[in-house]
C-alpha cells in the first residue's frame, strides 16, 4: 500500500504518529514546577495590619528602612506543568522551572507538605529569635518575642527576622538603624548559633526585592552565583555566612566602611 504513494505524501503519513506523540507528550503533566517572584514583607513593619515582630520585657526603639524578607510564589504540588509551562519557563527571566521533588517532599499530600512547611516556619522563628537574643545578650526567660507573619511557611525568613529582632533593641549599637534608613532585602535560614544557611530561589527573590523597592540584598554566600544570574539593576549583593557578618555588613553600609561583595 505504501509503495503505491508518493515519497511526500509517504513522509507525510510517516510523520502522523511522530507528531500526535509530540502533541501527547506536550499535554502529559510533568514532575516540574513553575516558580516565580513572591510577595515580600518589611518585618520592622505591619504585614497585613498585624505587626510582624513583637517585643516585650526589654525596651525597644523606633526604627526607620525597612527589612524585607522575600519569598517564590510555585506551582502547587499536585498542579498539572505540560512542556509548554516548562519551555516557557526556560525561556522567561522572571521564571524558574524546578524539579517538583526539589521542592515538595515526595509521596505527600498538599495538606501534609502545607503542614510541614508551617512547622518549618514555627521553627525557623523560634530559632531567630534565639539566635538575635543571643547576639544582644538578652536573656530569653525575660524577654519575650513573638513573630506574626501570614500565610508564609518554611525557613528562609530566618535571617531576616534575626536582623529585625536585632535592629529593634539595639539598632546598629551606636544610636542609629541598622538599616541605615534603606530598604533592604534578603533571604536565608538561622541556626540557634547564627550560621547563614542557603534556601534557593535566589534569583527570583532579587527581582521581587527590587521590585518592591530595595536597593540592597543579603544572599548566603553560597547562592552568590545564583543571585547575580539575574540580577535586577540597581541592586547590591552583599553575601553572608553569619548572623554577626550580616550585621557588620550593614553597620559598614552606612559608615562607608568595606562591605563585601558576591
Amino acid at each position: 500500500m505504501l509503495s503505491s504513494l508518493t515519497r511526500p505524501r509517504a513522509l507525510a503519513v510517516c510523520a502522523l504518529p511522530v507528531l500526535a506523540l509530540f502533541a501527547v507528550a506536550g499535554l502529559a503533566p510533568l514532575p516540574f514546577v513553575v516558580a516565580q517572584p513572591g510577595m515580600t514583607a518589611d518585618v520592622l513593619g505591619e504585614h497585613q495590619g498585624t505587626q510582624v515582630i513583637t517585643i516585650s520585657g526589654a525596651p525597644t526603639r523606633r526604627t526607620e528602612g525597612e527589612l524585607r524578607m522575600t519569598t517564590i510564589v510555585a506551582t502547587g504540588p499536585a498542579a498539572d506543568v505540560d512542556l509548554g509551562d516548562v519551555a516557557d519557563g526556560w525561556f522567561r527571566t522572571d521564571r524558574a522551572v524546578l524539579p517538583r521533588d526539589a521542592v515538595y517532599p515526595a509521596g505527600k499530600s498538599e495538606k501534609e507538605i502545607e503542614r510541614h512547611n508551617v512547622e518549618d516556619m514555627e521553627e525557623s522563628q523560634d530559632v531567630a529569635t534565639r539566635a538575635a537574643l543571643s547576639y544582644v545578650g538578652e536573656d530569653p526567660a525575660k524577654v519575650k518575642v513573638s513573630l506574626d507573619l501570614a500565610d508564609v511557611g518554611g525557613p528562609s525568613a530566618g535571617l531576616l527576622f534575626s536582623l529585625g529582632i536585632i535592629d529593634k533593641l539595639e539598632g546598629d549599637g551606636s544610636g542609629g538603624d541598622l538599616t541605615g534608613g534603606r530598604s533592604i532585602a534578603g533571604t536565608g535560614t538561622i541556626s540557634a548559633d547564627g550560621k547563614v544557611g542557603a534556601v534557593g530561589g535566589v534569583s527570583l527573590k532579587t527581582q521581587a526585592a527590587r521590585r518592591d523597592g530595595a536597593t540592597v540584598f543579603l544572599v548566603p554566600k553560597d547562592e552568590c552565583s545564583d543571585a547575580q544570574a539575574e540580577l535586577p539593576e540597581g541592586m547590591r549583593l552583599i553575601p553572608v555566612t553569619t548572623l554577626k557578618g550580616a550585621v557588620e555588613s550593614l553597620r559598614s553600609l552606612e559608615g562607608g566602611g568595606k562591605v563585601p561583595n558576591c
